[in-house]
């Protein structure tokens, strides 16, 4: 199995960090714009990525597996593209001084391919857009987030 793991820290109370990871307007702030759902355990959350016209680039459903305040997220995917399809995304939390630590994996890819290192950068840029949208007021979801390469 293959994992995707980043390490930010964030100068932003723990409290905070955990809303924008475990709440759907928080993951919309960061993530993408166009995020619905429930976000409670056992429950769907929907992410679609539109290019700025509207069109949309693609889709993809989550359950919210766990939601411990101040401490973890966990997401498992099932729908989307086929090498997300179970596998799990898992924030830990701590608090260090003025810093919450977010530890994020994107675990069991079921092998490396091109497509893992494009989300590897990716989640690398929404990380950033996370510490931006807790530490200035303003993250950059889609269709607002940086572009890495051709295929977004």
């Amino acid at each position: 199995m293959v994992n995707i793991s980043h390490r930010v820290g964030i100068k932003a109370p723990v409290s905070k960090v955990y809303e924008a990871l475990s709440t759907v307007e928080g993951i919309a702030s960061w993530w993408t714009k166009d995020t619905t759902g429930f976000s409670k355990p056992g429950e769907k959350v929907n992410v679609r990525f539109l290019e700025p016209d509207g069109k949309e680039k693609g889709s993809m459903d989550f359950e919210v597996i766990e939601l411990v305040p101040k401490s973890k997220v966990q997401w498992r995917f099932t729908a989307g593209p086929a090498e997300w399809i179970g596998t799990d995304v898992i924030f830990d939390l701590s608090q260090d001084g003025d810093y919450t630590i977010v530890l994020f994996n994107h675990k069991n890819w079921r092998e490396l391919v091109e497509f893992t290192y494009h989300c590897s950068m990716k989640w690398a840029i929404f990380m950033l857009s996370l510490k931006e949208l807790l530490e200035t007021g303003e993250g950059r979801p889609s269709p607002n987030d940086i572009k890495i390469d051709n295929w977004n």
